[in-house]
């Protein structure tokens, strides 16, 4: 476990998927990210590469060969690293291998830098290409935060709110949890979403073409915030784990699940991000509490 403070928030990260674990705002005695309570979902914030969601069956392909990766990938189940520390930023790294080989079949460097400054934590991707040939991923975020973060409040308490007003669809996932083409209006020039667990019965809810470039959870009982800023990412998803789990997800990506009808190659998925040799690709999103 890493730790990183300042006088006002600290964090810790895991080895373990680089994994965001604990961000405390000090002055008013405030965990924000969730605790990960293994009964209802064990995770904190996970970081997802090289896939987001499911690919079809488990399966993807790459010039014709199929290989197979679990949800969200395999990065957040693998040890990263820490290859720089200073007294305001961590930096882990996660290098292919050829464990990674055999189910992504491309030399990569993963890097995550999460950098404190004053109560903001800026986080920093870079993906590079090692290998002599295009490569191909997707990336997102995946936060999970305690609401209601006090005992004497309830999850509907709480409501998000997007920086702009947006008129938008959210992409309908089926039950196995691929996209099926379909879509429903969700927002008309609105920027609000009220929290409940009833929005959540289908899954996700996932957007795209924000014109938002920050999204904040808010409360009607008190003035606690908790700002997310995800400028460039094309994808936003929001999900908790269903009835009485007292969290909510605030997920930046690039990329999604597959469509329920994709049997193209890994590098004709829609939002899949390429990088030629050498090249190198930087994303980044900040987190503000108060």
């Amino acid at each position: 476990m890493h730790n990183l403070e300042n006088h006002l928030i600290s964090l810790k990260i895991k080895d373990m998927g680089a994994e965001l674990c604990s961000l405390y705002e000090k002055h008013h005695g405030i965990e924000y990210i969730w605790y990960g309570h293994k009964s209802i979902w064990g995770r904190n914030a996970p970081v997802l590469f090289p896939i987001i969601g499911k690919v079809n069956n488990n399966t993807y392909r790459v010039n014709k060969e199929s290989y197979s990766l679990p949800q969200h990938g395999f990065a957040r189940d693998y040890n990263f690293d820490l290859i720089e520390k200073t007294d305001t930023t961590l930096c882990f790294e996660l290098l292919y291998s050829k464990e990674t080989l055999k189910i992504y079949p491309f030399k990569f460097k993963f890097q995550i830098e999460y950098k404190l400054t004053k109560n903001i934590l800026r986080i920093n991707y870079k993906v590079i290409n090692l290998d002599n040939k295009e490569i191909y991923f997707s990336l997102g975020a995946h936060p999970g935060f305690n609401c209601p973060l006090y005992t004497n409040e309830n999850f509907d308490d709480y409501y998000l709110e997007l920086e702009e007003l947006e008129t938008l669809d959210t992409m309908c996932l089926n039950s196995e949890g691929y996209f099926n083409n379909k879509s429903k209006p969700y927002l008309v020039n609105e920027n609000k979403i009220s929290l409940n667990y009833d929005i959540f019965k289908k899954d996700a809810l996932v957007f795209k073409n924000l014109k938002s470039e920050s999204i904040t959870l808010k409360s009607t009982k008190n003035q606690r915030k908790v700002k997310v800023s995800f400028k460039g990412f094309p994808y936003l998803g929001i999900w908790t784990k269903g009835n009485d789990s007292p969290f909510v997800c605030i997920e930046p990506w690039y990329g999604h699940a597959d469509f329920e009808d994709f049997k193209g190659e890994f590098k004709d998925k829609e939002g899949i991000l390429k990088l030629n040799v050498n090249e190198e690709f930087n994303a980044k999103m900040a987190i503000e509490v108060s």
